[in-house]
């Protein structure tokens, strides 16, 4: 595997491996799958973890601890806080308060069952408080030893900037893929401009960038692609045509509809880092081999005539979780 350096000297496997659907959201889990998958990306130099307090809640880290209890020193572990949720999994609020931030980082040391975090990330911008005042306390963290780099997610370039001010921002974290182009709106010109990375959550857009039905149709009730607005309706229809452009593409080439949607991501720049992810070692090594795709200009012409930026229906969010983005 590659390696790619983010803001701050921090360097990671050009693909790192996002471990929320292990728990949640994309249906049941199997730890024991979920665990080997984890190793079989550390066996195969994928380093970069990416878990968060939310997800579970909370057991996620609790998996990604185990998972990684005799392997620390080989691991990049990044996780977040922000969205804060009680233990029966209702959410409360986007939580940026200082005090909610040192007790939020406590919490998931002791999940995770490390002594540091490589990179915390605020995981939603809390628009109730300045952002001085949540990276203050953030900075603080990095001062105690307890958080060795620092990160923000979905962030506006006016935030990154502040935020960027207080203490260096090592990376930035938001959607990125063939059909999710936001960032190319100011983020990443932002990012480049400070020395900030970028990592690129859902480069497969919520797994309908592959050839895996059940990865669009939601197999589980418990899958929140269901009611997701791209999954839904007209706006499905309209992106499986889209699709079908992407399929034809990767049959010319060789390749997987997932390994070309990885490869153009990784295509952004030397500093964009995609975190698909996957509970299962199948799909973790298919995502692997897009780190051997070299996409020539011809091809990234293709894909993006493909999947042009303006042609996906739907909003990347539901509406309450649109309110949380950019801010």
């Amino acid at each position: 595997m590659n390696r790619r350096t983010l803001g701050q000297g921090l360097t990671v496997s050009a693909q790192g491996l996002g471990c929320m659907g292990m728990s949640e959201f994309y249906g049941v889990g199997d730890d024991t799958e979920s665990i080997a998958t984890i190793h079989a990306a550390l066996d195969a130099g994928v380093d970069f973890l990416d878990t968060a307090d939310m997800y579970g809640p909370f057991i996620n880290e609790e998996l990604v601890g185990r998972a990684v209890k005799d392997r620390r020193d080989e691991v990049v572990l990044a996780t977040k806080f922000g969205n804060q949720r009680a233990e029966d999994g209702s959410f409360l609020r986007i939580n940026g308060t200082p005090e909610y931030v040192v007790a939020a980082c406590e919490a998931s040391l002791r999940r995770l069952d490390v002594d540091v975090i490589d990179l915390y990330y605020q995981h939603r911008v809390d628009r109730t408080v300045a952002i001085e005042e949540t990276w203050g306390a953030m900075k603080g963290l990095v001062e105690t030893g307890k958080v060795r780099h620092l990160g923000i997610s979905e962030a506006s370039s006016a935030t990154i900037e502040r935020a960027h001010a207080v203490h260096p921002v090592s990376a930035l974290q938001s959607e990125y893929s063939l059909w999710s182009r936001d960032p190319e709106d100011g983020a990443l010109e932002t990012c480049r401009r400070l020395g900030v990375g970028f990592v690129a959550y859902s480069p497969l857009g919520r797994g309908f960038l592959t050839n895996e039905v059940s990865n669009r149709e939601g197999t589980d009730e418990r899958d929140y692609r269901k009611n997701h607005p791209r999954f839904s309706g007209a706006a499905y229809e309209q992106n499986l045509t889209l699709l079908a452009n992407l399929e034809a593409v990767a049959a010319a080439k060789g390749a997987t509809v997932a390994q070309l949607a990885l490869a153009w991501v990784l295509s952004r720049g030397p500093d964009v880092v995609p975190i698909p992810g996957t509970k299962r070692r199948q799909w973790l090594h298919e995502n692997i081999a897009a780190d051997d795709i070299v996409l020539s200009e011809d091809d990234i012409a293709s894909l993006e005539a493909a999947i042009p930026r303006d042609a996906v229906a739907g909003d990347r969010h539901v509406a309450a979780g649109m309110k949380n983005v950019n801010a």
